[in-house]
């Protein structure tokens, strides 16, 4: 199949190339930054420099491309957060994820495109009901801002994608990635601030994450793109765990000390109101809908092996991924 990947060189998007090509797939990899041009031709596939903003240029590298499939998974996010800015971080997502996907679904409407796959985000559930969500349960849309900013603007992405004319319209929503490249790997900005002990468990840690290793992630959405039928799937490990079970396992992972509690009111002072909410409301996912349709598993089951054999791993010379 020939595919048209935007955001080749983002956390997935690295990990996605090779595994397509793996596949047998022919890839079109875009960036909008020439430095990662050769990055792009070593993984395999056919670099191509475009702004997603740029609607004009993009139409017509997507049509000289002549994909089967177009995969968007673009993001604008920093290496490193700071819970007060999280307004801003945002804006300049919430935009990528509006126009971007506009401007390539345009694209690829163009150019006669089959299928689209989308990013969807599989912690953005309504804090109402269970811990664990299937693909049915509505998304928290009235989350406190600047968050709930973004799930609407994730929300209006899956809508677009799911009703494209004359498309087939896949969207992943991803669990917390983990792994190299990623916040939480090892020289990440979860890992760093963990072993600084920045990282606290708030109030009671009862709020539910499901995490995905980002090379399950990215063997998932190859799966998809080759089986998957037109709709919204989770793509998440096995076991949903609450911030109380996981942190003090990654803590260990990272070789930090157990993390610190923090009281909630004294976490909203430091982190915001929004944030902490969040995280003490977050639901976590089932896989069974992908696992069901299309027979995929992911290589690491649980966070639990994956933070033992891969996040705490040391490579030769160098920090751990």
């Amino acid at each position: 199949m020939r595919v048209f990947l935007a955001g080749a060189t983002g956390a997935i998007g690295r990990h996605l190339v090779p595994q397509l090509v793996e596949a047998g797939h022919e890839v079109t990899a875009m960036t909008r930054s020439e430095e990662k041009l050769s990055e792009l031709h070593s993984l395999g596939a056919e670099p191509v420099l475009c702004d997603v903003f740029d609607a004009e240029r993009l139409g017509l590298v997507v049509a000289r491309a002549e994909p089967d499939a177009v995969i968007n998974e673009l993001t604008d996010l920093p290496q490193s957060l700071n819970p007060r800015k999280l307004a801003k971080y945002y804006a300049a997502n919430n935009r990528v994820r509006r126009e971007g996907t506009k401007n390539l679904l345009s694209a690829a409407h163009s150019a006669r495109v089959r299928r689209v796959l989308v990013q969807g985000a599989a912690y953005w559930y309504a804090p109402t009901g269970g811990p664990v969500k299937t693909e049915q349960a509505p998304l928290y849309l009235n989350a406190p801002a600047p968050i709930g900013s973004a799930v609407e603007a994730i929300s209006e992405v899956e809508d677009a994608v799911l009703s494209a004319e004359g498309m087939e319209g896949i969207v992943l929503r991803y669990g917390m990635f983990y792994g190299p490249g990623t916040w939480y790997a090892k020289d990440g900005d979860v890992g760093r601030q963990v072993r600084k002990r920045r990282y606290p468990v708030i109030g009671h840690g009862e709020g539910t994450y499901s995490f995905i290793h980002i090379d399950d992630a990215a063997s998932a959405t190859v799966a998809a793109l080759e089986r998957a039928r037109p709709g919204v799937y989770n793509v998440v490990d096995d076991e949903p765990a609450t911030a109380a079970e996981w942190m003090p396992v990654y803590a260990e992972a990272v070789g930090a000390k157990r993390p610190l509690r923090a009281p909630a009111f004294v976490a909203r002072l430091i982190a915001g109101r929004a944030l902490v909410e969040w995280s003490l409301s977050l639901r976590g996912a089932s896989n069974e809908k992908i696992k069901e349709e299309f027979g995929w598993r992911p290589q690491y089951e649980s966070w639990r092996r994956g933070f033992v054999e891969d996040v705490a791993a040391v490579i030769p010379g160098g920090v751990a991924n």
